[in-house]
């Protein structure tokens, strides 16, 4: 409140000026100071976390989905084959012989499940028109998942042919034609060890008693 204005002397004089003036005042001689404001705060996004029972849901609706078709890619393998005519692979070519024997003894001991099968007449062979253009029949593959296996006994057999293919089932990866295999014994043996007889694939066929 501003009180009475007082006279002396006939000179008018006014009371002090209140704070604010004063402030006013001195604001003025202050130099002209910027303040800086952050940049506005851009919205976060938004996560949602779901609970396991959500994600279960979502899961088993995802699959029920999903078109038969594209449920058995997902499970196709790849095999891996060398091929040859029956002849040299079973008859001629001991080492092959020698090489699924000790392999199938190996798996036994030691409990491994069976990946690799003898395969007479293979279906599969009518994809690979590059292959049986040049081999004689009937013809036999070595038919594996391994492929680094399958690779070692293309080195070690030499005259074979390798390759590899996909299918959805066993079944259909070993799929063959009927043939029968005769191979007539040789009027002279000079090996100081007995020949294989005749058959001794047969525990390496898909339906042999591995």
């Amino acid at each position: 409140m501003i009180g009475p204005a007082i006279v002396t002397m006939g000179i008018h004089v006014s009371p002090p000026a209140p704070a604010r003036a004063n402030f006013t005042a001195t604001r003025r001689l202050l130099p002209h100071v910027g303040v800086w404001l952050p940049p506005p705060m851009l919205p976060l996004p938004r996560t949602t976390v779901l609970c396991p029972k959500t994600l279960l849901a979502a899961t088993n609706a995802k699959q029920q989905l999903t078109p038969p078709d594209a449920a058995e890619k997902e499970v196709s393998k790849k095999y891996y084959f060398v091929v040859a005519n029956a002849k040299f692979m079973l008859d001629d070519e001991e080492h092959f012989q020698e090489q699924l024997f000790e392999r199938r003894r190996h798996y036994q001991d030691l409990g491994i499940e069976r990946d690799f099968w003898l395969v007479i007449e293979p279906k599969f062979l009518d994809k690979f028109p590059n292959i049986t253009r040049r081999l004689a029949r009937p013809a036999v593959a070595l038919v594996s998942t391994n492929g680094p296996w399958i690779t070692f006994m293309k080195l070690r057999l030499d005259r074979v042919r390798a390759e590899s293919y996909e299918a959805d089932t066993l079944e259909e990866a070993l799929a063959s034609n009927s043939a029968i295999l005769e191979f007539e014994k040789p009027e002279k043996w000079v090996a100081p060890y007995p020949k294989y007889e005749s058959g001794w694939w047969e525990p390496f066929l898909p339906s042999g008693p591995f």
